[in-house]
Order: structure tokens, then sequence, then C-alpha cells
């Protein structure tokens, strides 16, 4: 069974059940998001006619100036927790996409995706990047001493970060700030030629 499982992996079939999985998340979320904006309406409502007092010959008026104030912040405030329920799941979504592509737990490929944005690295390439240097290995060691997912000599790194030694190479969230952090000043030197950069990258 688990033979077949990887067999399955990447193909038309497994695609589809990822990208069943994801459009079920989104509606999900979706629904939540709603539910949680219109309660917040319907609750606020409550709240200031319950609180409103009627003026003599007059109707009162459906929400006073601090009621206002309050409902538009209770609305900000629930657009901001939408908004933030949308970055996660699109931060899910891509990972998903990425484990599906490259045959990778999930698990590795949200510590690829996140060291990459956090040191200005375009997901893409770093995830080529990691596969061609270590094939996604976090114990990786070159017959030159090279190590981990980004293949760091441990004289570059310590360019980068000063106090690393070899046995922190091997974490994979160490190496992988550092080969990015060196990637990227590679890409800024060659002003953004990939083709140098990875190639001065190789020459370590």
């Amino acid at each position: 069974k688990k033979q077949l499982m990887r067999n399955l992996r990447g193909t038309y079939v497994h695609r589809g059940d990822a990208a069943r999985r994801r459009r079920r998340i989104k509606q999900i979320l979706f629904a939540a998001g709603s539910i949680a904006v219109t309660t917040i309406v319907i609750v606020s409502r409550k709240t200031a006619t319950a609180n409103a007092e009627p003026a003599t010959g007059r109707r009162a008026p459906l929400f006073s100036l601090g009621e206002n104030r309050k409902l538009r912040d209770d609305l900000q405030s629930a657009r901001g927790e939408l908004s933030l329920v949308r970055a996660q799941f699109e931060r899910a979504d891509k990972i998903m996409q990425y484990s599906t592509k490259y045959a990778i737990p999930a698990g590795m490929a949200g510590k690829v995706f996140d060291a990459s944005l956090r040191e200005g690295i375009d997901p893409e390439l770093a995830f080529r990047l990691v596969r061609l240097e270590s094939e996604f290995n976090e114990k990786a060691v070159s017959k030159v001493g090279a190590i981990g997912l980004t293949q760091l000599m441990p004289s570059t790194a310590v360019l980068f970060e000063k106090g690393v030694n070899r046995e922190k190479l091997f974490q994979g969230e160490t190496n992988l700030r550092i080969g990015f952090r060196y990637l990227r000043t590679l890409l800024d030197m060659y002003k953004g030629d990939v083709r140098l950069a990875l190639l001065a990258y190789n020459r370590g």
C-alpha cells in the first residue's frame, strides 16, 4: 500500500485530491469569516437597540455616536481577522502545492517556504536550489564537506552567521536561513542574474 501511494504521488489523481482539499478548506474559511462578520453586526445592533433611549416626540436614532464608533471598530477588527485567516490559508495552500510538486513532507515544504520568504528569495527558486543541492536531505554531506539542505561549507556559513558550527548546519532551519542569505547576497551581487548567482553558489 505504501508503495502504491508513492507511485501515485505527483500523479493526476494525487494532485486532484490535493486540489479538492484546498477548495474545501477555502470554502470553510470563507464561510467562517462571513459568519463572524455577520454575528458582530447583529450583536452590535441588538446592543444599540437595547440601550437606546427614545426622546420625547421623536424617534430615537438607531445608533449613538459612540455605538457607531464601536461598530466600526468591531467591523475593522473582523476584517483584520478575516485577512489573517486568508493569509494563513494562502500559506497552507502554497505549502501543499510545493509538498505535492517535490514529493516531500509538508513540514519540510513549510521550512523551505518560510525561510525563502524571510530571506527575500523566490520560493520556486529556493525549492529548486534545495532539490539540486541535497534532494531535501538535512543530513547530506558532499565529498568536499558541504553540509545540509543547502550544502553549505562551514567556512562560508560562518561569514553570514558568527558562531555557527558544523553541528548547527545539520539543523534544517539554520541551514536554510544561512544558505538563502548567501544566495540573496549573490543575487544582489550579480544584479538579479539567477544563472550567475547559482553558478557562484555552486562553486562555493
